[in-house]
């Protein structure tokens, strides 16, 4: 008997009937002979509308009370899957993050897992318990406060329990058919990914593809845990993500041997760009605008230096950072003006950042070239460019995304010649 870990989406569990139909998927699993760990998002959008409601009462929400808001929505979502289970004949329980053990740092609405502890999971499996996790929140080391990990937060829950019990594989259901070479909502004729190493899925989760969150592949790809994506609305086989091509836990056919070139197309319109104007150009002036950020606990993603210029000696930094970190980056680096000597700040949220991911990239020549032809043709414009191994990216403006994504997936030949690609749920919200 293996044991599988099963993490359900928002949109696979929006309302009653959804509740319904995913536990008589979870319960076929058990009657497989598996023993079976489910860990559950917020129903639909609940938890954008428990953001908004928040947003209602107070403008700036106490990190502590936000946190013990927003896991409203996941201990509703596993009661009422509990429940519907053993309508259906078998048994479960539900827990909650800090009772299923999941130990985080101190640091709201984006906490980090440091530890699981899985021994009422392990206890209730063992009994021949369905076990019913909340996923995205956990508790503080510290100080025992409640902690969410951010959005997307329920990925990493599934795969750090899975890790923690040693799993056979997380399955990581959604509202589409698995990892598509681009996202099927702007591009209809995205193709379904059979295999993907844990690297090309952490360059398109944290290019932007939503899918799953990069913390989540960071986590698998530690501890070695594959990760089969696939749709909670249909029966079809997903995506693999591991370390090598395999079939796997699902039965699945011969993979192949040799991964494509290019991977997919990711994008992301969650993002702004601060553009920090004057900049002395000389040793230690970027290190401390970069200190201030961090010292702010802002994750920073691109970073472009103009070349100085010769009359007067100062350069312009930008950089690109979440949206909702835009205000406390401004606000940090205004405090900061007068002891690191620039002239002004410039603030952007109407961008778009494009990424193309391939493992073959770097030893391929064309692609870069093939690339900006693309953008160039479907006349949009680049503001910055970042590059790696296996990813370029580039900003553009978020008007320009769509058609830009479009552009690049057909130049690559990424194109289906299938059916379109279904997205069976979800908002998108």
């Amino acid at each position: 008997m293996g044991l599988v870990v099963q993490k359900y989406g928002g949109s696979s569990v929006a309302d009653a009937e959804g509740i319904k139909r995913v536990a008589k998927r979870i319960v076929e699993t058990k009657k497989n002979g598996n023993q079976v760990v489910v860990v559950v998002s917020a129903m639909g959008d609940t938890t954008d509308e428990l953001i908004d409601l928040a947003g209602e009462v107070s403008p700036v929400a106490d990190g502590r009370e936000f946190d013990m808001l927003l896991t409203a929505g996941e201990r509703i979502s596993m009661a009422l899957l509990a429940m519907a289970i053993k309508s259906l004949g078998h048994e479960a329980q539900s827990f909650t993050g800090s009772q299923a053990g999941l130990i985080t740092d101190s640091t709201h609405n984006k906490a980090r897992i440091i530890d699981v502890t899985p021994g009422r999971i392990k206890s209730s499996v063992d009994e021949g318990n369905i076990a019913i996790v909340a996923g995205f929140q956990g508790v503080s080391q510290d100080s025992k406060d409640i902690t969410t990990l951010g959005r997307g937060g329920s990925d990493t829950t599934a795969v750090a329990l899975a890790a923690a019990l040693d799993a056979e594989v997380c399955e990581i259901y959604t509202d589409v058919d698995g990892v598509f070479t681009a996202d099927p909502r702007v591009v209809k004729s995205a193709r379904k990914i059979d295999w993907i190493s844990f690297e090309d899925m952490l360059e398109l989760a944290s290019s932007g593809s939503k899918v799953l969150l990069h913390r989540c592949v960071e986590y698998a790809r530690r501890y070695n845990i594959p990760i089969h994506v696939r749709s909670s609305f249909s029966g079809l086989s997903g995506t693999w993500v591991s370390s090598e091509p395999q079939g796997g836990y699902s039965g699945q056919g011969e993979m192949p041997v040799e991964q494509a070139l290019i991977s997919g197309v990711a994008h992301d319109t969650s993002e702004a760009k601060v553009t920090v104007v004057g900049v002395p150009d000389k040793p230690g002036e970027a290190a401390a605008i970069f200190r201030v950020i961090a010292d702010a606990e802002i994750n920073v993603d691109m970073v472009v230096q103009n070349v100085s210029a010769a009359s007067t000696g100062l350069t312009d930094i930008s950089f690109t950072l979440p949206k909702s970190d835009g205000k406390k980056a401004i606000s940090s680096l205004e405090k900061a003006k007068q002891k690191i000597g620039f002239a002004s700040l410039r603030y952007d949220d109407q961008i778009a950042k494009i990424s193309l991911v391939g493992a073959g990239m770097k030893t391929n020549p064309g692609v870069t070239a093939t690339f900006f032809d693309a953008l160039s043709n479907a006349g949009v414009n680049i503001e910055l460019i970042s590059t790696s191994e296996i990813r370029i990216s580039v900003v553009t403006r978020q008007d320009d995304v769509s058609e830009a994504v479009r552009a690049v997936h057909t130049a690559f030949g990424l194109d289906s010649e299938s059916d379109e690609a279904v997205v069976y749920g979800g908002t998108g919200r």
